[in-house]
């Protein structure tokens, strides 16, 4: 292990309000502000059928202030972006428009780092001709879909993931789609076919159709197995492909869809999203899937999914709070410690898909809080965070810079959410932002490890996920009362980190330095 000298000098720029949890307390509930006042105009995901999926949100550093600046979808409404201007850590979050090339009919954006310039993009989904959306300096964004080749395509996309394949300049991109428009026997069994997009030098090369498709809601590129193999997972609406379809896995090179005699166990259900993160604390991801009904996590038992029991508390299959007991219906779920306690917890956007009777109209978004035993606890209606309009997108990101996660709800023909963390008594933290030389500057596909506490957590770098939204921010880590933890990288090409020190309560940038880490505060 290598010891950092000058710790000092890691320190935040700016003094953060004193959030440690002390020895022995336990966690107090979890609580948020409705900062839904600090945006400039309201943000509504509007339009018809064709949006009644979708609906995300991005959230990335697009002025490099150390605050996270957001692109929220609009569907048939304009498609805006807010840029950060809270005042300083722990102040009430607030934004301003930002300019953006006009778009219309977007469901959704990712941002990636496509051409290696330090500057995050974006891939925009739409429904019709995807966008590519070159960042510059000051959240300033130019439209580089034909200078870089990407495939004009006319499809209903909602689904997206991206990974830097080996020996490649330019990201790997796999794009989801949903049912086709153009089928005169849809929209029922009538699901699109989706693509993999390879790069050929410093552009994008023709797509290469994956079929089948099964109405794609959700995809990510993850190294599951942690063999340094990363392989695409697809999660796909069965309300639209009604029968013979399933949840996929795609083995990328040689490309071949995963099966049976991989030990690929075929699922089927309502799926919508998809959230990966080492839950129990074994060192391989396990999954979270969204759908009409249940919401299914499934343990990763060494590379084969098991389904985690019902008394684990996730399943989450209908409204905890009013009257209408009918199924809910899941969309974007996502994994992260809200409290700082160095436990995984889990929220779960909800809402109806328009009026459909069979499921719930009101339909409470979910707050899992995992407890010291490993189950899990609803704390939405606590935390104050249980909307019952019809949400999608989501993101939980540190929009204050104060330690603690932040939440932000896209809606279908509703405001989006905006929510202040301001739980009292969390844990101590810390944040990284991997960095290192070359194409894939935001080292997608490393693996962070944290030790802190007498515990390991793990955390993988990925572009995909959600529904229909993603961030590009510091990976966050709670660590409950530890004041010291040591953090090892494996970095994308298999390459890993001695272990070494790095200070709490901090926001830092990491880059390998030979067998050790650079450490440097992010600004």
């Amino acid at each position: 292990m290598r010891r950092l000298a000058l710790l000092a000098l890691l320190a935040p720029a700016a003094p953060l309000p004193a959030l440690a949890l002390q020895p022995g307390a336990a966690p107090a509930n979890p609580a948020f502000i409705d900062r839904a006042a600090g945006l400039p105009v309201q943000q509504v995901y509007g339009g018809g059928w064709e949006h009644f999926v979708g609906g995300g949100v991005a959230a990335l550093d697009c002025n490099a202030d150390g605050y996270p600046d957001l692109v929220a979808a609009g569907g048939a409404n304009p498609t805006r972006l807010f840029v950060n201007t809270t005042a300083k850590p722990g102040a009430p979050i607030s934004f301003r428009l930002g300019t953006l090339p006009k778009l219309t009919h977007v469901t959704g954006a990712y941002p990636l780092d496509i051409d290696g310039d330090g500057l995050l993009d974006l891939f925009v989904m739409r429904v019709g001709a995807n966008v590519v959306l070159k960042g510059g300096p000051d959240c300033s964004f130019t439209d580089a879909s034909k200078a870089w080749h990407l495939p004009p395509g006319d499809a209903w996309t909602t689904a997206f993931s991206a990974t830097w394949e080996k020996g490649e300049h330019w990201p790997t991109l796999a794009v989801g789609n949903y049912v086709d428009r153009k089928d005169p026997n849809g929209p029922f069994e009538a699901c699109d076919t989706n693509q993999l997009i390879r790069p050929e030098g410093d552009r994008f090369g023709p797509p290469i159709t994956l079929k089948p498709g099964f109405c794609a809601l959700s995809m990510l590129i993850t190294d599951w197995k942690r063999t340094g193999t990363r392989d695409l997972r697809v999660s796909n609406d069965r309300h639209y492909y009604v029968r013979g379809g399933y949840e996929q896995m795609w083995h990328l090179k040689p490309l071949r869809e995963y099966g049976p005699k991989d030990g690929w166990k075929h699922v089927s259900l309502w799926g919508m999203g998809i959230a990966s993160r080492d839950v129990n604390g074994d060192g391989l991801p396990d999954v979270m899937m969204t759908s009409m009904g249940d919401q299914l996590l499934q343990f990763n038992d060494h590379g084969v999914l098991v389904n985690a029991p019902y008394s684990l508390g996730t399943y989450a299959q209908r409204p905890f709070l009013g009257d209408d007991g009918r199924p809910s219906t899941g969309w974007h779920a996502e994994f992260a410690d809200v409290n700082n306690d160095g436990r995984v917890d889990l929220f779960i956007a909800k809402g109806n898909v328009d009026q459909m009777p069979s499921n719930a109209m009101k339909d409470p978004n979910n707050l899992l809080i995992q407890q010291a035993d490993g189950h899990f606890t609803e704390k939405a209606d606590v935390a104050g965070v249980a909307s019952t309009a019809r949400s999608r997108g989501a993101a939980l990101v540190d929009l204050n810079g104060d330690g603690r996660l932040d939440l932000v709800v896209m809606n279908r023909r509703a405001p989006m959410e905006l929510w202040q963390n301001a739980t009292p008594n969390t844990g101590n933290w810390v944040e990284f932002m991997p960095h290192e030389n070359g194409a894939n500057r935001f080292a997608i596909g490393a693996w962070l490890e944290l030790r802190a506490g007498g515990q390991e957590q793990q955390q993988e770098v990925t572009v995909g996920g959600g529904h229909a939204s993603g961030h590009a921010t510091p990976i966050h880590f709670g660590l409950g009362a530890a004041k010291t933890a040591e953090l090892r990288v494996v970095w994308p090409d298999g390459s890993t980190s001695d272990w070494t020190e790095v200070p709490v309560n901090a926001k830092l940038t990491v880059r390998p330095d030979g067998s050790g880490l650079a450490l440097a505060p992010l600004e």
